[in-house]
């Protein structure tokens, strides 16, 4: 494997070149200090000032000048339709879950306590795989951050509190679990 020169500086648009990829999935994409590994097998060290959610970034800026893209890896998630996609969104927004809302549908990461919670209330739920790239919260960078359900199913269950085409040849290492601040770059 070979090293490439630490990524310091996000890039918000596309430059006129690209080195490589990496695919990260959701949970990767929300990063402060971490070795990653590009499609074509180069790692690279990550470390920025602060936790940062990647979503609103097109990729890294190497100390060399090389740039490499950041691509959402495909996730199990779950496809929800229906004629009354605002109420099933704002049950899904009242848990904290995050979501990617589409013209016509919404999208949020497979969890069989909300799938069984959506059908109770009529919606379409159709499980596949995508990339995963849902709304960034409404004041920058931040992320919902999931809590529990309750017994609904007989047991607690919850969200992780860490931290979408492609298929993923991409490895992390060195696992960041901060938890994210607004960045003062960050889209509304």
């Amino acid at each position: 494997m070979t090293d490439l020169p630490a990524a310091r500086r996000l890039l918000k648009d596309a430059p006129t070149t690209c080195h490589d990829v990496v695919v990260l999935t959701y949970d990767e994409r929300l990063i402060r200090r971490k070795r990653l590994v590009t499609a074509h097998d180069e790692g690279f060290l990550v470390d920025l000032p602060e936790v940062t959610n990647l979503d609103a970034f097109w990729g890294f800026a190497l100390e060399d000048g090389r740039t490499i893209q950041v691509v959402a890896a495909e996730e199990a998630v779950l496809e929800i339709t229906g004629t009354d996609l605002a109420r099933y969104a704002w049950h899904i927004g009242n848990r904290h879950t995050p979501c990617q809302v589409e013209p016509g549908r919404l999208v949020i990461r497979a969890d069989h306590v909300l799938e069984a919670m959506l059908r109770q209330l009529g919606a379409g739920v159709r499980a596949t795989s995508e990339p995963f790239a849902p709304e960034v919260g409404a004041y920058g960078m931040g992320r919902p951050m999931g809590h529990d359900h309750g017994p609904a199913d007989g047991h607690a269950h919850s969200h992780s509190h860490a931290d979408s085409h492609a298929h993923s040849h991409s490895h992390s290492h060195d696992h960041d679990h901060g938890h994210t601040h607004p960045h003062p770059h960050a889209k509304s």
